[in-house]
Protein backbone atom coordinates (compact mmCIF):
# COMPACT_ATOMS: atom_id res chain seq x y z
CA UNK A 1 0.00 0.00 0.00
CA UNK A 2 1.14 3.40 -0.78
CA UNK A 3 1.38 6.13 1.75
CA UNK A 4 1.68 9.49 0.59
CA UNK A 5 4.13 10.89 3.61
CA UNK A 6 6.84 7.98 1.81
CA UNK A 7 6.31 8.86 -1.97
CA UNK A 8 9.75 10.13 -3.50
CA UNK A 9 8.79 13.26 -6.45
CA UNK A 10 8.91 11.99 -9.70
CA UNK A 11 8.93 14.68 -11.83
CA UNK A 12 12.51 16.69 -12.18
CA UNK A 13 12.41 20.53 -12.78
CA UNK A 14 15.42 21.64 -15.65
CA UNK A 15 14.68 25.56 -15.55
CA UNK A 16 11.99 27.81 -14.35
CA UNK A 17 10.90 31.33 -15.67
CA UNK A 18 8.47 34.06 -14.68
CA UNK A 19 5.84 34.30 -17.41
CA UNK A 20 3.44 36.85 -15.96
CA UNK A 21 2.78 38.58 -12.31
CA UNK A 22 0.48 40.90 -10.95
CA UNK A 23 -0.62 41.43 -7.18
CA UNK A 24 -2.53 38.82 -6.83
CA UNK A 25 -1.13 35.75 -9.48
CA UNK A 26 2.19 34.67 -10.38
CA UNK A 27 2.57 32.08 -14.05
CA UNK A 28 5.57 30.60 -14.46
CA UNK A 29 6.86 28.06 -16.90
CA UNK A 30 9.05 24.87 -16.27
CA UNK A 31 10.86 22.36 -18.46
CA UNK A 32 10.72 19.47 -16.38
CA UNK A 33 11.01 15.53 -16.79
CA UNK A 34 7.96 13.96 -16.51
CA UNK A 35 7.72 10.50 -14.58
CA UNK A 36 8.37 8.79 -17.27
CA UNK A 37 11.39 10.98 -18.29
CA UNK A 38 10.00 12.38 -20.79
CA UNK A 39 11.09 16.69 -21.37
CA UNK A 40 8.25 18.79 -21.89
CA UNK A 41 6.92 21.95 -20.27
CA UNK A 42 4.50 22.80 -16.94
CA UNK A 43 2.61 25.50 -16.43
CA UNK A 44 1.85 26.59 -13.07
CA UNK A 45 -0.36 29.56 -11.55
CA UNK A 46 0.97 30.44 -8.15
CA UNK A 47 -1.27 32.12 -6.06
CA UNK A 48 -0.52 34.83 -3.96
CA UNK A 49 -3.13 35.44 -1.43
CA UNK A 50 -5.02 32.06 0.38
CA UNK A 51 -8.57 31.86 -0.44
CA UNK A 52 -10.97 32.36 2.29
CA UNK A 53 -14.73 31.85 3.03
CA UNK A 54 -17.18 32.07 6.21
CA UNK A 55 -20.96 30.98 5.94
CA UNK A 56 -22.69 32.75 8.74
CA UNK A 57 -25.54 31.08 10.51
CA UNK A 58 -27.76 33.21 12.77
CA UNK A 59 -29.97 31.39 15.98
CA UNK A 60 -33.16 30.97 13.40
CA UNK A 61 -30.66 28.30 11.07
CA UNK A 62 -30.61 31.33 8.18
CA UNK A 63 -27.08 32.14 6.53
CA UNK A 64 -26.60 34.83 4.40
CA UNK A 65 -25.01 34.61 0.45
CA UNK A 66 -23.85 37.38 -1.73
CA UNK A 67 -23.93 37.61 -5.46
CA UNK A 68 -21.64 39.56 -7.57
CA UNK A 69 -20.80 39.08 -11.55
CA UNK A 70 -17.98 36.85 -12.16
CA UNK A 71 -15.60 38.55 -14.77
CA UNK A 72 -14.07 34.86 -15.72
CA UNK A 73 -16.82 32.77 -16.30
CA UNK A 74 -19.03 35.40 -17.12
CA UNK A 75 -22.01 34.71 -15.05
CA UNK A 76 -23.88 36.11 -11.80
CA UNK A 77 -22.90 33.88 -9.00
CA UNK A 78 -24.20 33.46 -5.62
CA UNK A 79 -21.59 32.33 -2.96
CA UNK A 80 -20.74 32.38 0.77
CA UNK A 81 -18.76 35.66 1.56
CA UNK A 82 -14.90 35.06 0.86
CA UNK A 83 -12.31 36.63 -0.49
CA UNK A 84 -8.00 36.93 -0.26
CA UNK A 85 -6.19 36.47 2.94
CA UNK A 86 -2.75 38.24 2.07
CA UNK A 87 0.75 37.01 3.33
CA UNK A 88 1.02 38.32 7.52
CA UNK A 89 -2.72 37.90 7.92
CA UNK A 90 -4.65 35.32 10.04
CA UNK A 91 -7.11 33.28 7.78
CA UNK A 92 -9.31 33.68 10.97
CA UNK A 93 -9.09 37.47 11.03
CA UNK A 94 -9.50 37.23 6.98
CA UNK A 95 -12.76 35.70 7.71
CA UNK A 96 -13.93 38.26 10.36
CA UNK A 97 -12.45 41.05 7.56
CA UNK A 98 -14.96 39.79 4.71
CA UNK A 99 -17.69 38.70 6.52
CA UNK A 100 -17.74 42.20 7.67
CA UNK A 101 -17.04 44.10 4.49
CA UNK A 102 -19.05 42.28 2.38
CA UNK A 103 -22.13 41.44 4.44
CA UNK A 104 -21.85 44.01 7.92
CA UNK A 105 -22.03 40.91 9.68
CA UNK A 106 -19.83 40.65 12.98
CA UNK A 107 -19.46 37.31 14.93
CA UNK A 108 -18.82 36.97 17.81
CA UNK A 109 -17.65 33.61 17.64
CA UNK A 110 -15.99 32.10 14.12
CA UNK A 111 -14.46 28.08 13.94
CA UNK A 112 -12.55 26.06 11.71
CA UNK A 113 -14.67 23.94 9.04
CA UNK A 114 -12.57 22.97 6.15
CA UNK A 115 -8.15 23.86 6.40
CA UNK A 116 -6.00 23.82 3.86
CA UNK A 117 -8.16 22.71 0.68
CA UNK A 118 -6.36 22.67 -2.84
CA UNK A 119 -8.46 24.12 -5.10
CA UNK A 120 -6.94 23.31 -8.48
CA UNK A 121 -3.70 21.07 -8.09
CA UNK A 122 -3.07 20.05 -10.76
CA UNK A 123 -2.22 23.53 -12.13
CA UNK A 124 -2.79 26.36 -9.18
CA UNK A 125 -1.13 26.49 -5.50
CA UNK A 126 -4.26 27.88 -4.63
CA UNK A 127 -5.20 26.44 -0.91
CA UNK A 128 -8.54 27.78 0.73
CA UNK A 129 -9.89 27.49 4.50
CA UNK A 130 -13.43 27.92 5.33
CA UNK A 131 -15.31 28.87 8.78
CA UNK A 132 -18.26 28.94 10.37
CA UNK A 133 -19.65 32.35 12.19
CA UNK A 134 -22.09 32.49 14.57
CA UNK A 135 -23.45 34.86 17.80
CA UNK A 136 -23.90 37.17 14.83
CA UNK A 137 -24.48 40.97 15.04
CA UNK A 138 -25.16 43.42 12.12
CA UNK A 139 -24.23 46.77 10.83
CA UNK A 140 -23.24 48.35 7.36
CA UNK A 141 -20.88 46.64 4.37
CA UNK A 142 -18.21 48.24 3.48
CA UNK A 143 -17.21 45.99 0.02
CA UNK A 144 -14.31 47.03 -2.01
CA UNK A 145 -14.00 49.32 -5.46
CA UNK A 146 -14.55 46.20 -7.72
CA UNK A 147 -17.15 44.58 -6.01
CA UNK A 148 -20.87 45.48 -7.00
CA UNK A 149 -22.83 42.97 -4.14
CA UNK A 150 -26.17 41.96 -3.61
CA UNK A 151 -26.72 40.40 -0.27
CA UNK A 152 -29.72 37.67 0.46
CA UNK A 153 -30.57 36.00 3.87
CA UNK A 154 -31.74 32.65 3.07
CA UNK A 155 -32.75 29.39 5.34
CA UNK A 156 -29.08 27.38 5.53
CA UNK A 157 -31.15 24.57 4.71
CA UNK A 158 -32.11 26.59 0.89
CA UNK A 159 -28.06 26.79 0.45
CA UNK A 160 -27.44 23.48 1.07
CA UNK A 161 -30.39 22.92 -1.70
CA UNK A 162 -28.73 25.55 -4.16
CA UNK A 163 -25.07 23.99 -3.53
CA UNK A 164 -26.43 20.81 -4.23
CA UNK A 165 -28.71 21.27 -7.73
CA UNK A 166 -25.86 23.93 -9.03
CA UNK A 167 -27.55 27.21 -8.49
CA UNK A 168 -24.43 27.50 -6.67
CA UNK A 169 -21.10 26.70 -8.14
CA UNK A 170 -17.91 28.37 -6.57
CA UNK A 171 -16.22 25.85 -4.89
CA UNK A 172 -15.77 27.59 -1.69
CA UNK A 173 -19.22 27.69 -1.27
CA UNK A 174 -20.32 24.45 -2.37
CA UNK A 175 -17.62 22.89 0.04
CA UNK A 176 -18.35 24.59 2.99
CA UNK A 177 -21.87 24.04 2.32
CA UNK A 178 -21.73 20.63 1.36
CA UNK A 179 -19.57 20.40 4.87
CA UNK A 180 -22.17 21.49 6.86
CA UNK A 181 -24.79 19.75 5.52
CA UNK A 182 -23.15 16.53 6.74
CA UNK A 183 -23.29 17.95 10.21
CA UNK A 184 -27.13 18.65 9.97
CA UNK A 185 -29.64 15.70 11.49
CA UNK A 186 -30.80 13.61 8.54
CA UNK A 187 -34.51 15.21 8.11
CA UNK A 188 -32.59 18.49 7.94
CA UNK A 189 -30.22 17.08 4.94
CA UNK A 190 -33.11 15.19 3.42
CA UNK A 191 -35.02 18.65 3.62
CA UNK A 192 -32.32 20.53 2.21
CA UNK A 193 -31.43 17.89 -1.06
CA UNK A 194 -35.34 18.13 -2.17
CA UNK A 195 -35.88 22.06 -1.85
CA UNK A 196 -36.97 21.85 -5.33
CA UNK A 197 -38.70 19.25 -5.60
CA UNK A 198 -41.68 19.67 -4.67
Amino acid sequence: MIHPDTETNPWTTLSTREVYSNPWIRVREDQVLNPNGGQGIYGAVEFKNRAVGVVPIDDEGFTWLVGQWRYCHERYEWEIPEGGCPQGEEPMACARRELMEETGISAAIIEPLLMGIQLSNSTTTEVCDLFVARGLSFGDSAPEDTEKLNVKRVPLSEAIAMALDGRIQDSLSVLALLRLALAMPNKDCRNAGSANDS
